[in-house]
């Protein structure tokens, strides 16, 4: 089923964010906060062959992989009546038919104490999905994600700017694997330099 038939009656929905859309949502919202959600960890596991990458050199984006010790911050929009239907079009386009995603829902706690846990569509690749690339050693990770580019930009961008999100609106949040890479990327271009 898809999130458009199960959320036509809806009057709000909420969307969240933990890859470009923290930095780039591109649909209209009315709202927006940053939070978590449990359950899950970011990781650049998965293939990107139109956005950040190509066919022949796919980029590696962020996906959630399931850990119960886990959370994972980001940013959830709220969109309400025809923001609905407009915004779950364009992320069918850019997550499912280009990206590969699918939906998940999930509990979203907001940073702003005093908002009590949303319910909200988040996107997901699986190791089912063709252009899953798995795990491989955050220094692998690096130099894939240094050498490639897609339609919207460099992958490195990508990497960065979430990286940036990060510290600007979660400073006391941790992500390992985020950091690490980000590291690498970075050594790898000052060495190029």
């Amino acid at each position: 089923m898809k999130p458009q038939d199960t959320m036509n009656e809806k009057t709000n929905l909420w969307i969240f964010g933990y890859g470009s859309l923290v930095w780039k949502p591109e649909f209209t919202y009315k709202r927006r906060t940053v939070g978590f959600i449990r359950g899950y960890k970011r990781r650049f596991w998965h293939g990107d062959n139109f956005h950040r990458g190509g066919k022949e050199k796919p980029g590696r984006v962020a996906t959630l992989v399931e850990d119960q010790e886990s959370c994972t911050w980001g940013v959830a929009y709220e969109v309400t009546a025809s923001q609905i239907q407009e915004s779950l079009q364009y992320l069918n386009v850019r997550e499912v038919v280009l990206g590969g995603y699918m939906t998940e829902t999930v509990e979203f706690t907001p940073k702003e104490e005093g908002q009590g846990a949303l319910s909200a569509l988040v996107y997901i690749a699986t190791s089912d999905n063709p252009i899953y690339l798995g795990p491989a050693p955050d220094q692998e990770i690096a130099a894939q994600i240094a050498s490639c580019r897609g339609n919207t930009g460099h992958n490195t961008e990508y990497l960065v700017r979430l990286a940036e999100f990060m510290r600007r609106c979660c400073p006391d949040a941790e992500d390992e694997h985020l950091f690490s890479i980000e590291a690498a990327v970075l050594s790898i271009r000052d060495g190029a330099a």
